[in-house]
């Protein structure tokens, strides 16, 4: 029997999975932190790039003040940050000296631990990535093998970069990643036996989804093939699209005779404090999904259904989504197959969209899908389509996109975007635009607690201030008298 740990992911894959990264932000974060702390979990998925983002656009936060505070909050467990490739927020392939810089910042802002899932599982890219950020200080480095279903990802694929991975003196361990919920325990059979005998002493984790409803089951195998720690969402952040519960993965592998040494009482308040904060939110909680073969076709991974729905439902085509997962497989195979993954999934759902609303397929082809077949994200794994390959050589913007020039020297870049920024800004500055920054930065720092209870009666009393009909509220209860007038409130408690 097995020694097992986990990799809490509510924060960073549960909230991107299920609540389309807009679910958490600083105070909802902070307010769980001191019983996070004390599971004893080995690391906290906490941010990406992605979600950096997000914080600016959609929550006008400052993502750098909230790494520095929720380290403070964590000192104990190591909070990760997920990088996919040569990119930070933008979707511009970023130059080396730039990732390099976005790595050191994000370490003195406290994270400590780095999970690199290159989409191309490049894992020379990943190496590079793992120098630079043991260079810059970082204590633990995780390199990713992202799982995926096609002809050429077989188990002499994974295990050639699982070796390259291994060989390196910056990576720390390595982890399956499987952001599709795709591997089975038939699968999982040879493919992490063939893995662990390629890395020999480095720890090996599992990284997986519920989405067909195999991604638990594997887990329950996973220790007996050298997984030695596995990564579960809590309470309504796990489950359906996202991560396995944690406190049901946690109850079936002890009952299976697996030890996990952690906090249950603790535990059981992170994912108590999850379906609170989802039912005064009105987040969808995760449910437990049944098997669906025709998964096995376009493999969304959790978090891009989220954002493709809420895409599709603002441009008002939601009735599509049929015709444009169908239209995915076929777009996937096509451009050479690559894992449907950030930023490759977001790409491909973009290109089916396109051809299912089009009067023809490929009638538009967007920029990231032309520097995609340039190479400018990598070579794909195998040659694209030859019709496909000939559309985009025809079109004028090909031989524009060719000929674009990369990122500008860092100082070049400093120089442009404001030489007396401090990083954390300049950072922000290069991959975002300006006026999301400024809105950001006028909203003054967040939040820093959060009360599911109260949520409900706040967000009822902003919707009725901010109507200009009302004049006066009062809100009463035993004990609590709450009166708005005009600009002006008081609070009073009675005996």
């Amino acid at each position: 029997m097995a020694s097992i740990q986990l990799v809490e992911t509510s924060l960073r894959d549960g909230n991107q999975c299920l609540w389309s990264a807009l679910g958490v932000d600083t105070a909802k974060t902070l307010t769980i932190a001191p019983a996070m702390d004390r599971v004893g979990f080995k690391a906290i998925d906490f941010t990406t790039s992605t979600h950096m983002g997000v914080a600016v656009r959609y929550k006008k936060e400052d993502p750098w003040e909230r790494i520095r505070l929720m380290a403070k909050a964590m000192p104990k467990t190591p909070l990760q940050f997920l990088s996919t490739g040569f990119r930070f927020i933008s979707w511009e392939t970023a130059s080396p000296e730039f990732m390099a810089l976005a790595f050191k910042t994000l370490i003195q802002n406290g994270l400590r631990r780095f999970a690199l899932a290159d989409p191309m599982n490049d894992a020379d890219s990943n190496v590079a990535c793992a120098r630079m950020i043991k260079a810059a200080g970082g204590e633990y480095v995780i390199g990713a093998l992202v799982f995926t279903l096609s002809p050429i990802h077989d188990d002499a694929h994974y295990v050639a970069r699982a070796r390259t991975l291994a060989e390196s003196p910056h990576v720390d361990a390595l982890y399956v990643k499987d952001p599709g919920g795709l591997l089975t325990p038939l699968r999982a059979r040879t493919l992490l036996p063939a893995v662990t005998a390629a890395i020999g002493s480095k720890p090996l984790e599992l990284h997986s989804h519920c989405t067909i409803g195999v991604g638990e089951l594997t887990y329950m195998e996973a220790p007996a093939w050298g997984i030695s720690a596995v990564q579960c969402a809590s309470g309504a952040a796990a489950d359906g699209n996202s991560n396995p519960p944690s406190e049901r993965v946690v109850s079936n592998l002890r009952a299976l005779g697996h030890r996990l040494d952690i906090d249950d009482q603790a535990l059981a308040e992170v994912s108590r404090y999850f379906t609170r904060l989802a039912e005064a939110e009105g987040l969808p909680a995760g449910r437990p999904q049944a098997f669906d073969a025709a998964y096995l076709h376009h493999q969304l991974p959790g978090g891009t259904i989220g954002t493709m729905r809420r895409h599709l439902a603002e441009t008002r085509v939601s009735h599509l989504e049929g015709a444009v997962i169908e239209e995915l497989g076929r777009v996937r195979q096509e451009l050479g197959w690559p894992i449907v993954m950030t930023p490759f999934a977001q790409m491909l759902i973009t290109q089916a969209v396109l051809n299912v609303s089009g009067e023809e397929r490929y009638s538009i082809i967007p920029d990231e899908i032309i520097r995609y077949a340039l190479g400018k994200f990598g070579r794909p794994n195998i040659p694209i389509a030859p019709e496909v390959m000939d559309r985009i050589e025809s079109l004028p913007r090909t031989h524009e996109l060719r000929d674009e020039p990369g990122m500008p020297p860092l100082s070049e870049l400093r120089q442009r975007i404001g030489p007396e920024l401090s990083d954390e800004e300049f950072l922000l500055r290069a991959t975002m635009p300006s006026g999301q920054v400024d809105a950001m930065k006028a909203a003054g720092p967040a939040q820093r607690t959060y009360d599911p209870d109260m949520a409900p009666v706040m967000n009822l009393i902003r919707q009725l201030t901010a109507r200009p009909d009302i004049a006066y509220l009062s809100v009463e209860k035993p004990g609590f008298k709450l009166e708005l007038r005009g600009q002006t409130a008081s609070v009073g408690a009675e005996a």
